[in-house]
């Protein structure tokens, strides 16, 4: 069986996703950036309007995913909201200066979005090594996924990577590949990349 969750931006992205067959959807705010935290306005709509479950992206601006204090408060601040409108999950990913995972603000983050889905975003993929970061993160009780391209910019280019992260994991957490996943690659890719859960901006369009 195949996941696939589509990233949208905005409402009309949502409803369009979840007619064509998407599972679940991570909402975005302004894609042009990679994503960041949707408006309060946009979650509670989406959250009203559609049926499948909802993922809100935890990004309180583009660049890198090294934060600053008053950038973290505001984190903390959209997860609470998040708990307002019940959507299934948050996804979001901090590093440290040295691209390491930020291992002590992330469990800061998770034990505040409990009992919400919490899913590590694709910020593991800048790390030093991947599958070291991963098994950091499974030490990590309440995280349910990993979004990943294996480290690579696309999932095609990553998925040596990628099977070792589904194979490390072991079930414990998803591995949802990304990375250029379309509605025209996603079977082939889960035939040797066997995850389960795929995700992108053209997964069911």
């Amino acid at each position: 069986m195949v996941i696939k969750e589509a990233c949208v931006e905005g409402i009309k992205q949502a409803q369009i996703a979840e007619q064509n067959g998407a599972d679940r959807i991570e909402l975005c705010g302004d894609l042009s950036l990679g994503g960041i935290t949707p408006s309060l306005e946009v979650i509670q709509r989406v959250k009203h309007e559609l049926d499948i479950p909802i993922r809100v992206m935890i990004r309180p601006r583009g660049g890198d995913f090294v934060y600053s204090d008053d950038e973290f408060e505001l984190m903390k601040k959209q997860i609470q909201y998040c708990h307002m409108f019940s959507v299934e999950g948050v996804v979001f990913g901090i590093l440290t200066k040295n691209n390491t995972l930020d291992i002590k603000r992330i469990k800061t983050l998770v034990k505040l979005a409990l009992p919400m889905k919490v899913v590590i975003h694709k910020a593991i993929d800048d790390t030093p090594d991947i599958l070291k970061a991963l098994k950091k993160v499974l030490k990590i009780d309440g995280i349910t996924a990993v979004l990943t391209s294996g480290g690579k910019h696309t999932a095609q280019e990553g998925k040596v990577v990628l099977k070792k992260m589904v194979n490390l994991a072991k079930g414990e957490i998803e591995i949802v590949a990304a990375g250029s996943i379309t509605s025209k690659n996603v079977h082939e890719l889960h035939e040797y990349i066997n995850s389960g859960y795929y995700h992108g901006r053209k997964i069911v369009f």
